[in-house]
């Protein structure tokens, strides 16, 4: 089982790097392969766009948000006027989207967000919105309907395959069931708080002060179901 260094994303010793250079879990890299080779033999090009994100990186994207220098979104994904927000506000319009350093699956190596690179050029990169892949004629639609019909078979399922008042859904989100699932209990609000203490990371008070919150809402509310559909 991994140490309280590893689930917070404070180290990689862990993990593997893929072909790619995305780094994961041996076993979720595994896993993966099997699943990418599966698609391809049925016609369908299945790529990771990101997989381990360190708690630094994290912290770095947290950070931007905070300060303005990059966009906060609101729940339909339009740019929010982060000016308007108190310090509240402005955390849970972060957290829609963002995890909180420490509480990112992505530390784990067990999740990845995937897509299909086929569909997207320099003018149109990607932009890991829903509309690509839930709507019919999106570049990734026919990558997403294979993977509700197939990705249990290889371990994985959607964390956020729906919106349950806490994290945004997420259609290019897959984590591997047989780790995730044993590592979503183990993270407790004492650790994180000290991992927050100790980083260099805007809105700390705010975060401290709501933090057993945050952590029920935005990191142990998932679709349980490993089912993609």
């Amino acid at each position: 089982m991994m140490t309280a260094m590893q689930r917070l994303g404070l180290t990689e010793d862990h993990l593997q790097r893929m072909p790619e250079g995305h780094l994961l879990h041996p076993l979720a890299a595994q896993a993966f392969l099997n699943m990418q080779a599966a698609a391809k033999h049925d016609g369908i090009s299945l790529a990771i766009a990101s997989a381990f994100r360190s708690f630094d990186r994290q912290r770095m994207i947290w950070n931007r948000k905070w300060r303005g220098e990059r966009v906060i979104n609101d729940i339909d994904g339009q740019p929010l006027k982060t000016d308007k927000l108190n310090d509240e506000e402005k955390l849970h319009a972060i957290l829609h989207w963002s995890a909180l350093p420490g509480a990112s699956r992505h530390h784990w190596g067990t999740d990845i967000d995937i897509w299909d690179p086929s569909g997207f050029t320099e003018d149109s990169p990607l932009q890991l919105i829903p509309a690509e892949y839930e709507d019919i004629n999106a570049p990734c639609y026919q990558l997403w309907s294979w993977l509700k019909a197939h990705a249990h078979d290889y371990g994985f399922f959607f964390p956020y395959r729906v919106y349950q008042g806490g994290v945004a859904r997420e259609p290019w989100h897959l984590s591997y069931q047989p780790l995730a699932q044993q590592l979503q209990n183990l993270l407790t609000v004492d650790e994180l708080a000290e991992a927050i203490e100790r980083a260099d990371i805007e809105g700390k008070t705010i975060i401290l002060t709501h933090l057993e919150t945050i952590k029920r809402r935005y990191f142990d509310t998932i679709c349980e179901s490993s089912q993609g559909g």
